[in-house]
Protein backbone atom coordinates (compact mmCIF):
# COMPACT_ATOMS: atom_id res chain seq x y z
CA UNK A 1 0.00 0.00 0.00
CA UNK A 2 1.63 2.87 -0.89
CA UNK A 3 -0.43 6.36 0.80
CA UNK A 4 0.67 10.29 -0.92
CA UNK A 5 -1.13 12.66 1.30
CA UNK A 6 -1.56 16.00 -0.41
CA UNK A 7 0.10 19.07 0.86
CA UNK A 8 -0.55 21.84 -1.16
CA UNK A 9 -3.14 24.60 0.25
CA UNK A 10 -4.70 24.61 -3.20
CA UNK A 11 -6.11 21.23 -3.45
CA UNK A 12 -5.40 19.81 -7.51
CA UNK A 13 -8.56 20.15 -9.78
CA UNK A 14 -10.22 16.83 -11.21
CA UNK A 15 -8.81 17.73 -14.42
CA UNK A 16 -5.18 17.79 -13.03
CA UNK A 17 -5.85 14.51 -11.67
CA UNK A 18 -7.10 12.85 -14.22
CA UNK A 19 -4.18 14.21 -16.31
CA UNK A 20 -1.80 12.11 -14.07
CA UNK A 21 -4.11 8.99 -14.28
CA UNK A 22 -3.77 9.46 -18.19
CA UNK A 23 0.11 10.07 -17.86
CA UNK A 24 0.37 7.06 -15.96
CA UNK A 25 -1.27 4.89 -18.66
CA UNK A 26 -4.16 4.37 -16.72
CA UNK A 27 -8.44 5.08 -17.85
CA UNK A 28 -9.26 6.53 -14.61
CA UNK A 29 -13.14 6.52 -13.89
CA UNK A 30 -15.07 8.72 -11.01
CA UNK A 31 -17.06 6.83 -8.21
CA UNK A 32 -19.57 8.69 -5.80
CA UNK A 33 -19.91 7.53 -2.40
CA UNK A 34 -22.88 8.54 -0.37
CA UNK A 35 -22.68 9.27 3.24
CA UNK A 36 -23.15 6.09 4.61
CA UNK A 37 -22.15 4.00 2.15
CA UNK A 38 -19.96 1.15 3.15
CA UNK A 39 -18.16 -1.45 0.61
CA UNK A 40 -16.91 -4.46 2.53
CA UNK A 41 -13.72 -6.41 2.39
CA UNK A 42 -13.09 -7.33 -0.97
CA UNK A 43 -9.62 -8.21 -3.07
CA UNK A 44 -9.00 -7.98 -6.56
CA UNK A 45 -6.09 -9.78 -9.17
CA UNK A 46 -5.19 -5.54 -10.11
CA UNK A 47 -3.86 -2.54 -8.41
CA UNK A 48 -6.30 -0.06 -7.54
CA UNK A 49 -5.54 3.73 -7.76
CA UNK A 50 -7.80 5.91 -6.20
CA UNK A 51 -7.76 9.95 -5.34
CA UNK A 52 -10.16 11.63 -3.24
CA UNK A 53 -11.91 14.74 -5.20
CA UNK A 54 -14.18 15.75 -2.31
CA UNK A 55 -15.03 14.73 0.85
CA UNK A 56 -13.38 12.11 3.05
CA UNK A 57 -12.72 8.29 2.52
CA UNK A 58 -12.44 5.61 5.29
CA UNK A 59 -10.35 3.24 4.35
CA UNK A 60 -9.45 -0.08 6.17
CA UNK A 61 -6.56 -2.38 4.09
CA UNK A 62 -5.98 -5.71 5.90
CA UNK A 63 -6.51 -4.13 9.15
CA UNK A 64 -5.12 -0.82 9.04
CA UNK A 65 -7.43 1.61 8.72
CA UNK A 66 -6.73 5.21 7.16
CA UNK A 67 -8.52 8.78 6.83
CA UNK A 68 -8.35 10.06 2.76
CA UNK A 69 -9.46 13.74 1.89
CA UNK A 70 -9.17 15.31 -0.96
CA UNK A 71 -6.27 15.46 -3.04
CA UNK A 72 -4.90 12.16 -0.98
CA UNK A 73 -4.02 9.02 -3.44
CA UNK A 74 -3.41 5.15 -2.46
CA UNK A 75 -2.27 2.26 -4.13
CA UNK A 76 -3.58 -1.22 -3.42
CA UNK A 77 -1.53 -3.56 -4.55
CA UNK A 78 -3.54 -6.63 -6.21
CA UNK A 79 -4.79 -8.94 -3.91
CA UNK A 80 -5.14 -7.38 -0.71
CA UNK A 81 -8.07 -7.18 1.20
CA UNK A 82 -9.81 -3.62 1.36
CA UNK A 83 -12.86 -2.16 2.58
CA UNK A 84 -13.90 1.50 2.26
CA UNK A 85 -16.73 3.60 4.62
CA UNK A 86 -17.73 7.26 3.95
CA UNK A 87 -19.10 8.17 7.68
CA UNK A 88 -19.79 11.93 7.08
CA UNK A 89 -21.00 14.14 4.63
CA UNK A 90 -20.11 15.60 2.05
CA UNK A 91 -20.67 12.33 -0.30
CA UNK A 92 -17.09 11.37 -1.28
CA UNK A 93 -16.18 12.14 -4.62
CA UNK A 94 -12.82 10.50 -6.01
CA UNK A 95 -11.32 8.86 -9.26
CA UNK A 96 -10.13 5.20 -9.33
CA UNK A 97 -8.20 3.40 -11.61
CA UNK A 98 -6.92 -0.10 -12.08
CA UNK A 99 -3.18 -1.33 -12.94
CA UNK A 100 -3.00 -4.53 -14.44
CA UNK A 101 0.69 -5.94 -14.46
Amino acid sequence: MLITRWQASILPAKEQILLMYRLEGLSPEEEILPVGAIIADHRHPFDEIRTVLSGELFVNVSGNKLLLRSGDRIVIPSNTKHSYQVEKAPDCVSLYANRVY
